[in-house]
């Protein structure tokens, strides 16, 4: 699997990487005044250059497309069809995405998983088609990018000064 197959399979879901740099952007820009949407495509990019983000999207998607198609076995498939909320599982596998950067995504993944914020709101109330899975990819590509570009960040502040080794 290649960066490439992701960006295309995304896109045949209805996702462009530039409504999730929108996002990126959203979250990192009041930490950082110089951001650009550019850099914000780029950091997904990189999230999506990883091999494990890969094949974590691919799972989910497939999962998707196999409910769309009614080859899921009961009770699974109704779950799905119903976007079932204790169900968890897709947060979960989504969180695997967050981790990659760190603790900091996470706290961004949960803000976006409730606020719906962009394209994760069109993939949520979309019922023409299931996204119970992509939605909260999705939110796991955008936290993860966002982490990526906060750990990159070189206006945060250096603490290195106040270390002590007494």
């Amino acid at each position: 699997m290649t960066e490439q197959l992701m960006i295309q399979l995304l896109q045949k879901r209805g996702v462009t990487i530039e409504q999730i740099a929108e996002i990126v952007f959203k979250l990192q820009k009041p930490y950082n005044d110089k951001l650009t949407i550019e850099e914000c495509a780029d950091s997904v990019l990189a999230v999506l250059a990883k091999r494990e983000v890969q094949y974590t999207l691919y799972t989910g998607i497939a999962l998707d497309e196999l409910a769309e198609k009614k080859l899921l076995p009961e009770p699974l498939q109704s779950i799905l069809e119903v976007d079932e909320p204790l169900f968890g599982v897709d947060e979960t596998l989504a969180l695997g995405i967050v981790h990659v950067y760190g603790m900091i995504g996470l706290t961004s993944f949960g803000y976006l998983d409730k606020e719906k914020i962009g394209i994760i709101r069109a993939l949520n109330d979309n019922r023409a088609a299931v996204h119970v899975f992509l939605d909260d990819l999705v939110c796991g590509l955008a936290a993860a990018a966002s982490a990526r570009i906060a750990h990159q960040n070189e206006n945060a502040p250096d603490y290195s000064s106040k270390l002590r080794l007494d």
